[in-house]
């Protein structure tokens, strides 16, 4: 066993001598195919500045039982494959101020906030079981591939559990990222809970991702994905698939998906938050078997989204089970031109039970719940929605069924209705 010094390069397999150590300019792992056991030890930086541990252009390396704070991040990992990280904790990284900022979740890699790992083109790497959480990110992963992500803890951070940002075909299984939340002041009128904070938060051409058991309550978001930049580009978040996750009891939404295509969502829990899916602007999305409970807005919102698939879903007590709607943005007609309207819809099979509307379909709609102070933006109105086959629905105790308001070529067929009690 050794003692960590201040800078050290490591380019053999090494034991850390258990211990707190103050090391300023943490340490670099320096060779390929080595094994660092830190066995314990914790190495402290200063004024949450630099890295705790920095690999580059390294390949095969193992570092496990390994504790890391108060530096800006604290395991920078760059151009790497073949690593692994397990039983390690990162955590006391640099955090912007508490109720100040709206979040800003397209930062480049080189203006990164803080976080407990800076994960930049890495690939065929694994990430497990460990303590990320207490800081204001966890976890992020720039132009990485192939990672597995399991079992880690990303929880109480008050910017994002995990940040995929161009970041494609990897596994995030069974972590947990609840109370990712933050606040934001605002000088014209109720300052903003979340302010883009999330458990999980997927951006900038981050695609065929699973994401499988994990939690992510209590956050800004639950799952928040991205798929059209500020300069009005399409960078989709697509073909990802969310199997049995947990985004409930966000004040915000559990599972937002915007300018996206191909994501399935499939058993997961959406409940108790303003929207279980915020979907606007997306295409040929599958949502199958999801439990949606208790929305203050709506279980599913979808502005202009079209090629949706809804089966098999329980939506229970929500002021809308499925919200669709059309609105007119000319700024967005270039990079989503085929997304006009709301159309070519599939609603069957699910269950709708106690919602104050079980599914409102509408034309020129603000949020979907009320008519546009104009004719449309800019006064010019959306194409009607239409291509809506809503089938073989149980419809239990909905004061409203079907709200359609200029919705062309809906189909109505087999839906068992029963009614509210007195009515």
């Amino acid at each position: 066993m050794i003692v960590p010094e201040d800078g050290m390069l490591i380019e053999q397999d090494v034991t850390f001598r258990p211990g707190v150590y103050y090391l300023p300019r943490g340490i670099r792992i320096a060779a390929d195919d080595i094994t660092l056991d830190g066995n314990g030890a914790v190495l402290v930086g200063t004024n949450r500045l630099g890295r705790g541990v920095s690999i580059k252009d390294h390949h095969g390396i193992t570092i496990k039982n390994l504790t890391v704070m108060e530096y800006y991040h604290g395991f920078y990992l760059r151009d790497c494959a073949h690593l692994t990280i397990a039983n390690c904790r990162a955590t006391a990284t640099d955090e912007v101020a508490p109720s100040t900022i709206f979040l800003n979740v397209w930062l480049p890699v080189e203006k990164a906030y803080g976080g407990g790992m800076l994960l930049w083109n890495v690939s065929d790497s694994q990430f497990e079981q460990n303590d990320i959480q207490h800081q204001m990110n966890g976890m992020h992963a720039y132009g990485c591939q192939r990672l597995t992500v399991r079992k880690n803890l990303a929880n109480y951070c008050s910017g994002w559990g995990f940040h995929l940002y161009e970041t494609s075909d990897s596994l995030f299984e069974e972590n947990l990222a609840d109370f990712c939340c933050r606040y934001h002041p605002r000088s014209d009128g109720p300052g903003h809970v979340g302010a883009d904070a999330a458990g999980f938060l997927v951006v900038c051409r981050s695609c065929r991702n699973t994401f499988r058991r994990n939690s992510a309550r209590l956050s800004g978001d639950g799952f928040f994905l991205g798929g059209m930049n500020p300069q009005f580009e399409p960078v989709g978040c697509d073909e990802n698939l969310f199997e049995e996750n947990d985004g409930s009891y966000s004040p915000n939404i559990a599972f937002e998906a915007t300018f996206c295509s191909g994501n399935i969502f499939r058993n997961n829990l959406a409940n108790r938050c303003n929207y279980g899916f915020w979907l606007g602007f997306s295409r040929h999305t599958l949502l199958e078997k999801n439990q949606i409970k208790g929305n203050h807005q709506a279980g599913i919102a979808t502005e202009n989204g079209f090629g949706f698939q809804v089966r098999h879903n329980v939506f229970t007590d929500n002021a809308h089970g499925i919200l669709l709607w059309s609105k007119r943005l000319p700024e967005l007609e270039a990079g989503a031109p085929e997304n006009t309207t709301s159309y070519d819809w599939i609603i069957e099979e699910n269950t709708f039970a106690q919602n104050n509307k079980a599914i409102r379909i509408a034309a020129d709609q603000d949020h979907g719940i009320r008519p546009l102070s104009r004719r449309g933006e800019w006064g010019l109105p959306a194409p009607h929605p239409h291509g809506h086959v809503i089938r073989a629905n149980q419809m239990e105790h909905n004061p409203v069924n079907f709200d359609l308001i200029k919705a062309e070529d809906t189909l109505l067929e087999d839906n068992q209705i029963t009614p509210k009690p007195g009515k």
